[in-house]
C-alpha cells in the first residue's frame, strides 16, 4: 500500500489476467424489492432516492471511486482513486417492456451480466430496474470479481442496506481525490518491492514458524494439497455438452428454497448443507445429460467449488479470501443415498486432507513471485472442471433499502473458460436463492436444468423422509412431465 495508491492483491490481480473476450470477469446479484416508500405516485421507482442512498455511503466503500491503472512492465494493477468519478455513469435507470413478468426480468438481467465493465473506471454498476408486477422493483448490482469474492460481497450488502426499515442515509463526505501517481513512480516502486521481496519472504517465513505448533505438518500439508492439484490437473474432466467453447452472451435464470427444508434434509441425513447442495446439482446433472442422449455413467464430472479462507478479522475487508476444492460428482450412481455418501465422504476427505492449501498456497507465493505463478494458479484453479458450484451464507434477517424489504438476493457466478453452466447459492431471510449463468448458446434449454434440480431437491428430500414445509420457487413455465432423475439411465 502506498500513499497515494493501492496494490492488488495476487489474488485480485488473477481475475483481471483471466477476463477476455468471452469471459467477463465481474460476478453479480439480482436484488427484488417490493416498491413500498420508494414508489412514485406515477407508479415508477424513485431512483434518485436510491441514488442519494449511495452516495451517503461510498465513503464505506473506497474501491467504488477507485480504478485500476497497470503498473508498467510488471502485469500487476494498483487502484487509484478516480478524480473524474461520476456516480451518474455508475447507477442505471431502465423499465421493463410490459408486461413486466418474470420473463422480461430475466431477459434483462441476462443482458446486463453479459457486458464487460469498463476498465477505465471504477468497476461496478447498479441497474435500478422498475416496471416489475407485484408492486416490486429490483436492482442488478455489477461488481469486478478483483473487488469482491462471496463474503466480501454479502458485507458489502449490508454497508448498502439497512436491518431497520426506518434508517435513511446521512448527509454524504465530500470526496478528494488522490493524485495518480506516474508510471515512473510505479515502476520504481514495484522495483523497491523487488528488491526487498528476499526480507519480506523470510519475515513471512518467521511468522508462520511463530504461528504453527507444528511447522513439518504444516509443509507437509501444504505440499500434499499442491500435489493434489497438480494431479486432478492432468487426470482430465469429461468433455460434456455443456463445457466448450463461450461465447459473449448468456443466460441467468433463479429459483429459491426454504432453508429450514434444507437443514432438515441435512439434519436427517447426517451431512453438511453443502452436501446437500452438491448432491442436488449431481442428481440433475445427471438429468440433464441423460436427456441430452449422454450416459452420466461413462463421464468424469468435475466441480470447482470455493472455499473461504477468510479469517474473522478480515470480514470486513474487500477483495478476495477464497481457495477452491475440486470435487468429482457421482453422476454414475443412480442411487441418491449413495450419491450423498460419496460426496459427504469426499468433501470430508478434502476438509481432513485441507486441500484448499493448495491454491492458498500458490496465490501466498504469487505475492512474492513472478506474474507466471498467478497464471498457474488460475490455471490450476479452473481446470479441468465441467462446472462451478459456490455456496456463500448471507444474513437470516430482513434487509431494506429506505424501507424498502429486500425480498430475494439472488447471486450470479463468473463462467471460466470452457465452462458453460455456472450455480451459485446464497441464504438471505430464510431461504436460499439458486442463481444459475449459463454460456447462451452451449446451455440453450437452462429452463430445464432449473426443472431438474427442483426435481433432484424434492427427491433428496423425500430420500431424507423429509416433508417440504415451502414450495420451491422457480420458473413460472409448463413443465413436461418427465422420469424422476434417480429412475433414468
Amino acid at each position: 500500500m502506498s500513499g497515494s495508491y493501492d496494490r492488488l492483491s495476487a489474488e485480485d490481480n488473477m481475475f483481471l489476467l483471466t477476463e477476455g473476450p468471452t469471459t467477463p470477469m465481474h460476478v453479480s446479484a439480482l436484488e427484488i424489492f417490493e416498491a413500498g416508500p420508494l414508489r412514485k405516485d406515477d407508479g415508477g421507482i424513485d431512483a434518485d432516492a436510491i441514488r442519494r442512498a449511495y452516495t451517503a455511503v461510498l465513503h464505506r466503500i473506497p474501491r467504488y471511486r477507485q480504478k485500476i491503472e497497470w503498473i508498467p512492465f510488471a502485469s500487476r494493477a494498483v487502484w487509484v482513486d478516480d478524480p473524474h468519478f461520476n456516480l451518474d455513469y455508475h447507477v442505471r435507470h431502465v423499465s421493463l417492456p410490459q408486461p413486466g413478468g418474470v420473463e422480461e426480468l430475466r431477459a434483462v438481467t441476462s443482458r446486463v451480466i453479459s457486458h464487460h465493465l469498463d476498465r477505465s473506471k471504477p468497476l461496478w454498476e447498479i441497474w435500478i430496474v422498475e416496471g416489475l408486477e407485484n408492486d416490486r422493483f429490483a436492482l442488478i448490482a455489477k461488481t469486478h470479481h478483483c473487488m469482491i469474492d462471496g463474503s466480501s460481497g454479502v458485507e458489502m450488502a449490508q454497508i448498502l442496506l439497512s436491518p431497520d426499515p426506518a434508517a435513511r442515509p446521512a448527509e454524504p463526505r465530500e470526496f478528494v481525490p488522490r493524485s495518480i501517481p506516474s508510471p515512473t513512480r510505479l515502476l520504481r516502486d514495484e522495483a523497491m518491492r523487488w528488491g526487498s521481496l528476499p526480507l519480506r519472504a523470510v519475515g513471512q517465513l518467521s511468522e508462520v514458524w511463530r504461528e504453527t505448533s507444528d511447522v513439518r505438518a504444516e509443509v507437509g500439508a501444504r505440499l500434499n494439497a499442491l500435489g493434489e492439484l497438480v494431479g486432478l490437473s492432468t487426470s482430465g474432466a469429461s468433455e460434456t455438452p455443456i463445457n466448450g467453447p463461450l461465447g459473449p452472451h448468456r443466460r441467468f435464470d433463479w429459483l429459491d428454497v426454504s432453508l429450514a427444508d434444507t437443514k432438515a434434509i441435512r439434519k436427517s441425513l447426517g451431512c453438511t448443507i453443502n452436501d446437500v447442495v452438491l448432491t442436488t446439482v449431481t442428481g440433475a446433472v445427471r438429468a440433464f445429460l441423460s436427456e441430452r442422449q449422454v450416459r452420466p455413467e461413462d463421464l468424469v464430472f468435475r466441480v470447482a467449488a470455493p472455499v473461504s479462507v477468510r479469517s474473522e478479522g478480515e470480514r470486513s475487508d474487500m477483495g478476495n479470501r477464497v481457495s477452491t476444492w475440486i470435487v468429482e460428482l457421482p453422476i454414475g450412481e443412480a442411487d441418491r443415498r449413495k450419491q450423498l455418501e460419496a460426496i459427504h465422504a469426499e468433501t470430508r476427505r478434502l476438509k481432513e486432507s485441507r486441500s484448499a492449501l493448495g491454491i492458498e498456497t500458490l496465490m501466498s507465493a504469487a505475492e512474492w513471485a513472478p506474474t507466471g505463478i498467478v497464471s498457474m494458479g488460475a490455471s490450476l484453479a479452473s481446470g479441468p472442471i465441467n462446472s462451478i458450484v459456490t455456496n456463500v451464507p448471507g444474513p437470516q434477517f430482513p434487509l431494506y433499502m429506505l424501507g424498502a424489504r429486500l425480498l430475494a438476493l439472488v447471486p450470479q457466478v463468473v463462467l471460466l473458460e470452457n465452462v458453460g453452466l455456472g450455480v451459485a447459492l446464497l441464504s438471505y431471510d430464510g431461504r436460499i436463492h439458486w442463481g444459475f449463468t449459463a454460456d447462451y448458446d452451449l446451455v440453450p434449454d437452462l429452463p430445464l436444468f432449473l426443472e431438474a434440480i427442483v426435481d433432484s431437491f424434492t427427491e433428496l428430500a423425500d430420500v431424507a423422509g423429509v416433508k417440504l414445509e415451502q414450495p420451491l420457487v422457480g420458473p413460472r413455465r409448463p413443465r413436461a412431465k418427465r422420469a424422476s432423475a434417480a429412475s433414468r439411465p
